[in-house]
């Protein structure tokens, strides 16, 4: 609302006519056009923690974080476009997994599931997420088992929580529903609601360079190639996995993000089998794209959150879905 505030230069007397008209404290001097004052945009009244976008009720369900593989004979995946936030972080040799995180809506079933490695657990965890895996390597066995996050794991629920999918063989082929994780959330007796601690979102400006097309090259094979395309009228990015375009298995929906962030981190290699330890927590650098742009960035493990800053301030992300690509280093990432 403007407010003014009405100044009498002088009395007006009724006999003569005479009237000041009402003038404002913010008149402009004769010649200069009159300065426009914006009004606020209404803000919602209650948004997504993980998202930025507007709920319609104060968002409580607890996150959930799902193990799904992504191994070319386990695509197109189902639950996919639903998650608020996916990394994707190398497993063996040049096969990447997601960690795929859900808070803000859920699909009607998610995978194919797969194992748990203890640096998942550990992004897991920055979202105090219920964490869903069939399988795990002997590190993420110990931490799961001494307590470091709730979790169901298939090994245990095969054919009862978690189902083997006829068109698939194993262990490209193991489903879960949401229901059935409520389900078997409700019997381990792991709570469903609570508040979240929201990700910093900023309206950031397009400052970076103009970057419509990136592309990870996980190794020299086509099936690890990773492209994200973007799409001005959707305002986000179309993902790809060697030239296909990353869809859900039962509806066909796109993949649609409007943040993509590639850290690099150090990878180094476990034991024998191939597994890996990766350095989530001394930071480094980086890419953020938004909006079609690029920025080169640094990242920060903020309580178990992998963070965009810009020298030492955080940068944030746009509302929508965010996609962290993690890799062993940056020249692997393409852009234009």
């Amino acid at each position: 609302m403007k407010r003014f505030v009405i100044a009498i230069s002088g009395a007006c007397l009724l006999f003569s006519g005479c009237a000041k008209k009402e003038q404002t404290r913010n008149t402009p001097p004769i010649g200069e056009a009159p300065k426009q004052v914006e009004e606020s945009t209404p803000q919602p009244s209650f948004v997504f923690p993980l998202t930025g976008m507007p709920a319609e009720t104060k968002p409580d369900h607890r996150a959930v974080a799902v193990m799904i593989n992504n191994h070319p004979k386990a695509r197109p995946q189902s639950g996919l476009p639903k998650a608020d936030i996916v990394y994707e972080v190398l497993a063996e040799g040049d096969l990447t997994r997601f960690l795929a995180i859900f808070q803000s809506e859920f699909p009607e079933k998610v995978g194919p599931v797969r194992s748990a490695r203890d640096y998942y657990i550990e992004l897991s965890k920055g979202f105090n997420a219920l964490y869903i895996c069939h399988g795990w390597s002997p590190e993420a066995k110990k931490m799961l088992e001494s307590g470091a996050a709730d979790y169901l794991n298939g090994l245990f629920y095969d054919g009862t929580l978690f189902k083997r999918a006829s068109f698939r063989k194993a262990p490209h082929n193991s489903y879960i529903t949401f229901s059935n994780i409520e389900k078997g959330a409700t019997e381990k007796g792991y709570a469903l609601q609570e508040e979240i601690e929201p990700l910093p979102f900023f309206a950031n400006e397009s400052v970076g360079k103009p970057a419509e097309q990136v592309e990870i090259a996980y190794s020299r094979q086509a099936y690890a190639h990773v492209q994200y395309k973007y799409i001005p009228e959707k305002k986000g990015y179309f993902r790809y996995s060697a030239g296909e375009q990353t869809v859900d298995y039962d509806t066909h929906e796109p993949v649609l993000v409007q943040n993509v962030f590639v850290v690099a981190a150090k990878h180094t290699i476990a034991d024998s089998y191939g597994r890996r330890d990766i350095d989530l927590t001394s930071g480094g650098n980086g890419y953020l794209f938004q909006n079609g742009t690029v920025r080169p960035v640094e990242w920060k493990n903020v309580n178990g959150r992998l963070l965009p800053y810009e020298n030492g301030v955080p940068v944030g992300f746009v509302p929508g879905k965010t996609w962290i690509n993690i890799v062993p280093q940056l020249d692997i990432v393409q852009y234009h």
